[in-house]
């Protein structure tokens, strides 16, 4: 039981996680003579890696939230949540590549141009991000445009990339503006996405949307808030990455540029401002509640 919420968080997150990795894995179950088989074990070696799945584990969240029916029923909100982690995978791939932030380490084990060279690393990302609109185009409901069209709004040019652009620019300032442009994007926008398409997965009204849309966003900030903290103060042993690679590499953080305490002030506001919106969705302590104090508070 999460004290904070008065949920039992720990069972809810086991449980979701296998859900998401069910259906991860019957969604990568393509057609065996199309896919050649390296790239098909490049793309589930990442994809089926474990982690902590808050994306799609989000989207479901939003989905069973905002459904009439309590739970979400069909496949959309699935592949909705399918999607999201394919974009999210396919982004950790390229972002662990030399040219970005030549990381050696990701969820405990070698990054994949580690194991599969720098071109099968790049292919598999790209091909992850493909066959995310892939899944979520692949049946006749209406709503499924509307998917893609968000999930391409939260990853594309206007949205995490452009986090991702803002993040290597060589002359990026130590300024707490700069860092909430840039982390509301890089971080924020897959995250609020994912909040966004489970409502929209359901046919849910505009009021569940809204509420989706600020609590997406603020989670996603005290999430990159948490992740910073974390690379100050983490084991990482525990956390299957390495620590102090921001300090390393010059990179303003949010410990860096406004201090540890301050940082720490700010996530809460957010998780407060999470907590809040979704009161009406979820009137007596659940899920949605949970996962933004673990956005905050989550185990290394």
């Amino acid at each position: 039981m999460s004290p904070a919420s008065g949920f039992a968080l720990e069972p809810f997150l086991i449980a979701q996680k296998q859900r998401v990795e069910s259906i991860l894995e019957a969604r990568m179950a393509m057609p065996g003579d199309s896919v050649p088989p390296r790239l098909r074990e490049a793309m589930r070696y990442s994809l089926l890696a474990g982690g902590k799945r808050l994306r799609p584990i989000l989207c479901l969240a939003f989905a069973d939230a905002s459904s009439r029916r309590g739970l979400a029923e069909g496949e959309i909100a699935e592949d909705a949540a399918c999607a999201v982690e394919m974009i999210h995978t396919y982004s950790l791939i390229h972002d662990d590549l030399p040219a970005m932030d030549d990381d050696d380490l990701r969820r405990g084990r070698p990054t994949s141009h580690k194991v599969f060279g720098e071109a099968m690393a790049i292919l598999a990302g790209d091909a992850l991000l493909t066959e995310a609109f892939g899944v979520l185009a692949r049946g006749p409901e209406a709503g499924r445009a509307r998917l893609c069209r968000e999930l391409a709004f939260g990853a594309g040019a206007g949205g995490m990339i452009a986090g991702q652009v803002l993040d290597i620019a060589q002359d990026r300032p130590a300024k707490l503006e700069y860092l909430l442009r840039l982390h509301r994007l890089k971080t924020g926008a897959l995250i609020r996405a994912a909040c966004r398409m489970g409502v929209i997965a359901v046919g849910a009204p505009s009021d569940s949307l809204e509420a989706a849309d600020v609590y997406g966003a603020a989670v996603g900030l005290a999430f990159q808030i948490a992740d910073d903290l974390l690379d100050v103060t983490g084991d990482p042993e525990r956390m299957g990455k390495p620590t102090g690679a921001d300090a390393a590499a010059n990179r303003f953080t949010f410990p860096a540029v406004v201090g540890l305490e301050k940082s720490r002030a700010m996530a809460e506001e957010k998780v407060r401002q999470a907590t809040e919106v979704v009161a009406k969705l979820e009137p007596s302590p659940g899920p949605l509640r949970a996962l933004a104090r673990y956005a905050l508070e989550r185990p290394q």
